[in-house]
């Protein structure tokens, strides 16, 4: 069998994998409570408080759609045209034409041409999070983030970038098998890295101080079965008021992360709900289902695109002979950007169905629907959610279940518990 014959048999293997474990780990039996109810915890949401969210949600909008449709023509002119391989000739000129200068700084400029073009749309958010008070960043916080943002991607993509083409030279005819092992091996590894390396970059995380509401929160996890490492407090008042927690890392860098806002807006009775809502990530092993999946699809895409990419349309659009060769990355990239958009609701549903889960286990937990509720009004009054979003954006990009959603199932955990 041709190696095309069998990245053709690869991918298909990968295809099934990816559906079996997203059929078996993600909680698809789980619909949303019924509209009819979502619409009675809408009508008890203060009118002032669903006004000033859908608000500040419809001023972020047309940013939001312009900078997705920018990066996806500036993916697409670079990809599929000959433009992006002279951009990558150009870049590594200087360095006589070597394949790592070119696979490594013209890969890299790539990105960073998209990254710019779509930056007077990240400048308007924040404009805009600024102008509703969501943001305690300031320019020059932003700016900074933003070069950290820069150099972070810059050090993880052009180890990814050098890795990837050293294979496709040492191994010319193998390379997609290869190259799916190691994006594969790539997510693993960040999954255990990002926590420990990368998110110190941007936040100072401390342990939650000593008292009644830490002992509580690591006595529940007990209870829960759950092994935390620790409950930590991320710094995020210094850029933004948004209220927020989660859980990251696997096995020993696994930590529930609150926001020390949270801590300021929140009753302790809230944060317990929160938190509940991450232990139900963790004991569902959410993260590693997150990570497995992830894993699964890097490696199908890294075979998919050796498939497309041998298309010779493609390859005389993008004006190169090979999709193996550095000025061949953009065409990727365009091939990718596009992939992610298709897949895009499907990812959104899988999340959602996710986080309902994590809901239906924090109110199981702490058996207290009203703080379950009380919370969820927080989340959205603080935050400046769209309680009820428009339905069509909602199942393109909703993560979570909207507000009015997780509102309707706390009051119907209420009714079958008799409280």
């Amino acid at each position: 069998m041709t190696p095309r014959g069998w990245a053709l048999l690869t991918l298909a293997g990968l295809t099934v994998a990816l559906l079996v474990t997203a059929a078996l780990l993600i909680p698809w039996h789980r619909p949303p409570a019924p509209r009819a109810d979502q619409l009675a915890a809408l009508r008890d949401l203060p009118a002032e408080q669903v006004a000033r969210g859908r608000e500040f949600r419809a001023a972020l909008r047309p940013g939001g759609y312009a900078a997705l449709t920018v990066g996806l023509l500036v993916a697409l002119a670079l990809g599929l045209t000959p433009l992006g391989s002279r951009l990558i000739e150009l870049v590594g000129r200087p360095f006589g034409g070597h394949w790592a200068a070119q696979a490594v700084l013209g890969g890299l400029a790539v990105v960073l041409v998209a990254d710019l073009l779509t930056l007077p749309f990240a400048a308007w958010r924040q404009s805009v999070l600024t102008r509703y008070g969501l943001s305690t960043n300031g320019w020059s916080g932003w700016v900074a983030d933003l070069l950290k943002s820069y150099a972070v991607s810059a050090v993880i993509g052009a180890v990814a970038l050098f890795g990837f083409y050293a294979v496709i030279r040492l191994a010319p005819r193998w390379w997609w098998a290869f190259g799916a092992a190691g994006a594969a091996l790539l997510v693993v590894l960040l999954s255990f890295v990002l926590p420990v390396l990368v998110e110190p970059v941007f936040n100072r995380f401390t342990p939650m101080e000593q008292g009644p509401l830490r002992t509580e929160l690591m006595s529940m996890a007990a209870r829960d079965g759950v092994p935390v490492r620790d409950v930590l407090v991320a710094d995020a008042s210094r850029r933004t008021r948004a209220v927020n927690a989660y859980v990251s890392g696997l096995g020993p860098t696994r930590r529930v992360v609150v926001y020390d806002t949270l801590l300021r807006e929140a009753t302790p009775a809230e944060v317990t709900a929160v938190v509940a809502h991450e232990l139900g990530h963790a004991k569902d092993r959410d993260v590693a289902a997150g990570t497995l999946t992830g894993a699964l699809g890097a490696a199908a895409a890294v075979v998919a695109l050796y498939l497309l990419g041998s298309w010779g349309p493609l390859l005389r659009m993008a004006g190169v002979e090979s999709v193996a060769h550095p000025r061949a990355f953009p065409l990727l990239v365009a091939l990718v950007t596009v992939a992610g958009l298709v897949a895009a609701p499907v990812q959104a549903l899988m999340s959602r169905r996710v986080e309902a889960r994590a809901d239906a286990h924090a109110l199981a937990l702490t058996r207290d629907p009203v703080a379950f509720e009380s919370m969820q009004r927080r989340l959205g009054s603080v935050n400046l959610g769209d309680p009820d979003p428009p339905r069509w954006e909602y199942l393109y990009s909703a993560s979570h279940p909207s507000t009015v959603e997780r509102m309707a199932a706390a009051r119907a955990y209420a009714r079958e518990a008799g409280r």
